[in-house]
């Protein structure tokens, strides 16, 4: 019997998607995980609330899309730069999104969402696409309908792209 070999892209959609679920049925994630501004996070010490900040979305929708654009773009990437290098954009890119958007929020600001991994994926995948003569222009799509939203929808925090609570 053939071993199952199951991607890195595949277990970060699993693992966001069972914290959707288990926050559907007890609550209580987004109030631990939802991204406050950088003075929270500086005085309460909870830095990591920047890497869980990926668990927690904003409604089915922004689930949804987000875990699509995860699919689409995460295993183009995993493909080109393997599993590690994979992990590494994925998490560098939640990291930094996280820090600038905690950074730019007002003081009673949260933002939910894995939103700020995904456009560093897109970027990268802008690299991959280059160097393997991928077809950009369906991503291109994506970036430009994420772009759009990020001023056109009230609550999504344009600088990494996440629902925001006030």
């Amino acid at each position: 019997m053939a071993s199952l070999k199951r991607s890195a892209t595949t277990t970060i959609i699993t693992i966001i998607a069972a914290a959707y679920l288990f926050n559907l049925v007890f609550g209580g994630l987004e109030n631990r995980f939802a991204l406050p501004n950088i003075d929270y996070l500086m005085s309460t010490g909870e830095w990591y609330r920047l890497l869980t900040v990926a668990l927690v979305h904003g409604g089915i929708f922004h689930l949804g899309f987000n875990l699509y654009a995860l699919m689409a773009l995460g295993n183009p990437i995993e493909s080109a730069f393997g599993k590690s290098g994979f992990l590494i954009i994925f998490f560098v890119s939640l990291i930094s999104g996280s820090l600038l958007s905690s950074y730019l929020a007002s003081t009673y600001q949260y933002s939910v969402g894995v939103s700020g991994a995904v456009f560093g994926l897109f970027g990268a995948f802008a690299v991959v696409s280059k160097r393997y003569g991928l077809e950009v222009k369906s991503i291109a799509v994506i970036v430009g309908i994420n772009f759009a939203l990020g001023f056109v929808i009230g609550g999504v925090d344009w600088r990494a792209h996440r629902i925001t609570r006030v």
